[in-house]
């Protein structure tokens, strides 16, 4: 019996990334990208010299990264190919790896186009987390959606705030946060690794450029230069209802790079739960007054 043939993985690597290019560039139109269409073409989407103009490569390079040649490869030349080409997050990362650079963390990479409404099954995932809060915001921290608990226990109403906003200007969140001191260096450091990983970004420059001027403490944190990664946050907050423990998790959207979803969970041992619980309760009683009342 015939010994399988070894292949060298760094050749199997260029080949998958010449097949994958190629296919990737055939699926986009000139009119797509802004040019003309030209005349009758003998494949079908972009030429590769259009590719290489649009990336602001060298045209004889970009043959070779194509051909699979082995060639040096940065992030930023293949963020650039994948903006041409309209590559989504998986897609992007699937080509760092082909190409051999170390793909980004997931979630991290910035497209330069809003993605659209949000899936019906993740407005779904935040009603069904009652009684507990839970929200959905965009990578600068603007609500998009929050459920009913979120509104009662945390403040948050949807598309009014952003969060990092909220938690320096809020007077009634600050003072409903028991722990917000202990909480805000770790909260502003998470908001400038998130910027990092996007630089460039106006919006994110936006953010903090509005709040610098408003909250001396948000300036003074700011300039430490701290960064960290969400995690879990441990948040106790005041209500009518009593003292509220909830673990905070952040979680990214595998589909949606320009989204997070924020979960608010019970801790262990406390009666958070059937706090939520009467306190939603409580709202639903007073709305039905209301309307009886109107």
């Amino acid at each position: 019996m015939t010994a399988p043939v070894q292949m060298d993985p760094d050749s199997v690597r260029r080949a998958n990334l010449r097949e994958f290019l190629i296919a990737r560039r055939a699926r986009i139109t000139p009119e797509e990208v802004g040019l003309a269409p030209g005349g009758r073409r003998r494949t079908p989407g972009l030429r590769r010299e259009e590719v290489a103009v649009l990336a602001g490569v060298g045209t004889s390079w970009y043959q070779w990264l194509e051909q699979g040649r082995d060639i040096t490869v940065s992030s930023q030349v293949l963020d650039a190919i994948g903006r041409v080409l309209k590559l989504d997050e998986p897609e992007l990362r699937h080509l760092y790896a082909l190409a051999g650079l170390n793909p980004p963390p997931v979630g991290r990479i910035c497209p330069d186009h809003a993605s659209g409404p949000v899936n019906q099954a993740l407005l779904r995932l935040v009603d069904t987390w009652l009684p507990n809060p839970g929200m959905i915001v965009d990578r600068y921290w603007n609500m998009v959606v929050a459920n009913r608990a979120a509104e009662l226990a945390l403040h948050t109403t949807d598309g009014s705030w952003n969060c990092l906003h909220q938690y320096f200007l809020d007077e009634i969140y600050r003072e409903s946060l028991e722990n917000w001191a202990e909480l805000a260096p770790h909260v502003v450091a998470t908001y400038r690794s998130e910027m990092t990983a996007c630089p460039g970004d106006e919006s994110f420059r936006q953010v903090v450029e509005g709040l610098l001027p408003q909250s001396p403490e948000f300036a003074e944190l700011w300039a430490r230069q701290g960064v960290a990664h969400s995690g879990v946050n441990i948040k106790s907050l005041s209500s009518r209802v009593g003292p509220l423990h909830f673990e905070s998790v952040t979680l990214s959207v595998p589909d949606r790079a320009d989204l997070r979803i924020v979960l608010h969970n019970p801790r262990a041992g406390s009666d958070t739960r059937a706090k939520m619980e009467r306190l939603l309760a409580e709202d639903e009683r007073r709305n039905g007054l209301r309307l009886v009342a109107g």
